[in-house]
């Protein structure tokens, strides 16, 4: 296998399409095309998405109960490039809605916090990971965590992953992302400021707090930050100067947006694997395979072919360094 992901935190991903989606009211849906059910998770879309794009992958984490099961199932029975190494737990593990609405233009997401991680599981997890990060290039650490992972658990794999030689890509938000950077700070970082907009406990508003806040992550140690700023540009960060990527045309439907962060991510991997080393061009091959994604309504992984017909869409803008 070439990369190992990690989600601690995997759903049931359910999607609904419902036009003029509004709340206090019944909404019923006849049409099977109109939802669907899949495993989910930040580790397990980027996998899913990579194996659609040919490259192997191992996915590891916590699962629990009928629903764990269903998740492991799904993954083992769609995608014949993942491989599965998860713990098992007692709890059910998380179901996730998301209501599309093509009408409006809105994307609504329902995320239930997740089970309760004891102990003897996360050291049962510690020592598959040790085993597991042998073998890969790239270890992907991304998601929420549920109840019970201290703190430090993102930073220690970090770690873990760094002694065996092995690259990582970290995705959090708030206090669990300044946490891991100000501790063992990942390769790759791309901040989720979706519903925690706080770096380094500020608050991230301005261009100005975001190139703050991405300048110090390189300090802290990572070659390549990338943020998204104002939902369609995307600040991209190294050790040579920031960059603002913008697109040429910057409306994007935002009930298209589900799964565009994993596919940015997923994308940057695939890059790195097969192109070279180059990470801006790394950043905006992400940001690329993210708009080709937003062709599509549901979590859909765009083509490869797709993705490189969106490159010059891209615009790149160096504002330091």
């Amino acid at each position: 296998m070439e990369v190992l992901t990690v989600t601690l935190n995997p759903a049931l991903d359910r999607e609904i399409i419902i036009p003029y989606f509004e709340p206090n009211r019944l909404h019923r849906v006849f049409e099977r095309d109109k939802m669907s059910l899949s495993p989910g998770g930040k580790g397990i879309n980027v996998s899913v998405i990579l194996s659609d794009w040919g490259i192997d992958s191992a996915a590891t984490g916590f699962l629990g109960g009928n629903i764990g099961r269903m998740i492991e199932q799904e993954i083992l029975s769609r995608y014949r490039n993942i491989t599965t190494s998860f713990v098992h737990i007692d709890e059910e593990s998380r179901e996730n809605i998301a209501i599309l609405d093509d009408h409006n233009h809105t994307l609504t997401e329902i995320n239930e916090a997740g089970p309760t991680i004891e102990e003897q599981d996360l050291a049962h997890f510690l020592k598959v990971f040790s085993s597991l990060v042998d073998h890969p290039r790239v270890v992907l650490i991304a998601g929420s965590v549920p109840y019970g992972i201290p703190l430090d658990l993102y930073p220690k794999l970090t770690k873990i992953a760094h002694e065996k030689d092995t690259e990582v890509y970290l995705e959090a938000r708030g206090i669990l992302l300044t946490h891991s950077v100000s501790t063992y700070c990942a390769d790759v970082v791309r901040p989720d400021l979706r519903s925690d907009t706080r770096v380094f406990g500020k608050e991230v508003e301005t261009m100005a707090d975001y190139i703050e806040a991405g300048e110090k992550i390189v300090e802290k140690g990572a070659k390549l930050v990338v943020s998204s700023y104002q939902v369609v540009n995307d600040l991209v960060f190294t050790k040579d100067g920031v960059w603002l990527l913008s697109l040429a045309d910057p409306r994007v439907d935002p009930s298209h947006l589900l799964g565009a962060g994993d596919t940015y991510m997923a994308a940057m991997i695939y890059h790195s694997r097969k192109y070279g080393t180059d990470l801006l061009e790394r950043a905006k091959f992400g940001m690329a395979a993210a708009l080709a994604k937003t062709k599509y309504l549901f979590k859909k992984s765009p083509t490869i072919q797709e993705v490189e017909e969106s490159l010059p869409k891209i615009q790149t803008k160096q504002i330091k360094g």
